[in-house]
């Protein structure tokens, strides 16, 4: 089974409602192209607020899931017979959260991932803004295939990147908020790329682009192969929509699909994950 992908690499500014209509653009464009998923990146329409410290002020900037994003995204997905995989400054009750609801071709929301793993560190002050989450490594089962989803951080954690295969992913979305400099040269890639290898999936990681106040975001979307080889790749710092097919085959005829994910004998090390 043949999947086109499109991901939605643009720059936000402080208007929510403008980086909206301009991100509902994007969408309609890439199905013209024929895209059949598409994803965008961390907090895609809001300025990436964990630069700065969390004040009363940018958590009352939290939105309900469903609320006016997903609703205008449901109703474009309705619309073209696209899945869309959004991520967005969640608020449900008195917590807030960095959330990824996933809608399904039919405007259907199938759920909500949100991040697990929280980090604190130099224009990365994460755990003031999100709680983490509870519900897992949820997979969900599209019109077009078998979507996980990776939120930023979690992507360095090879026991939920193994989680979402086990579920039965056959593409991960991870949005990024990933700055020019952050890490060594191709560390990411590389990273991703052994995800892909291990887990027998594709991973499509989708970055934001534009300078804001503290970093300079470096877009170079990517989407890894399950044999770890990277099949499209977009500019640095450009504003694109990277579009690529993905045959769902090369999943199951993976080398962990049929040998890794077979041959583990998490009996024997089921403890140490646990410690």
């Amino acid at each position: 089974m043949n999947v086109t992908i499109s991901l939605i690499q643009q720059r936000a500014g402080h208007d929510r409602a403008a980086n909206r209509v301009r991100g509902l653009t994007s969408v309609q464009e890439a199905a013209r192209q024929g895209a059949q998923v598409i994803a965008f990146s961390e907090l895609a329409f809001d300025p990436f607020y964990p630069q700065r410290p969390a004040t009363s002020e940018t958590l009352r900037l939290a939105e309900p899931i469903p609320g006016p994003t997903t609703e205008s995204f449901a109703a474009v997905a309705r619309e073209f017979g696209v899945v869309i995989v959004l991520n967005l400054f969640e608020r449900d009750g008195e917590k807030t959260y960095d959330s990824s609801p996933v809608i399904d071709a039919d405007g259907k929301l199938l759920g909500i991932t949100r991040m697990i793993h929280i980090t604190d560190y130099p224009c990365f002050h994460e755990q003031g803004y999100y709680s983490p989450s509870v519900l897992g490594a949820p997979v969900y089962a599209t019109r077009f295939g078998f979507i996980g989803v990776a939120i930023c951080y979690d992507r360095h954690f090879p026991e939920y990147m193994r989680a979402l295969a086990l579920n039965g992913a056959e593409i991960v979305v991870v949005p990024q908020a990933g700055a020019v400099g952050e890490w060594p040269e191709g560390l990411y890639e590389a990273e991703m790329r052994v995800a892909s290898f291990q887990n027998g999936y594709y991973a499509a990681l989708c970055n934001r682009v534009g300078r804001e106040e503290c970093l300079t975001f470096a877009g170079e979307s990517f989407i890894s192969d399950p044999s770890g080889v990277v099949i499209a790749r977009a500019g640095i710092g450009t504003e694109e929509i990277l579009t690529t097919t993905l045959d769902l085959d090369n999943v199951h005829a993976s080398h962990a699909r049929r040998l890794f994910l077979r041959d583990r004998r998490p009996v024997l090390y089921a403890d140490w994950l646990n410690r």
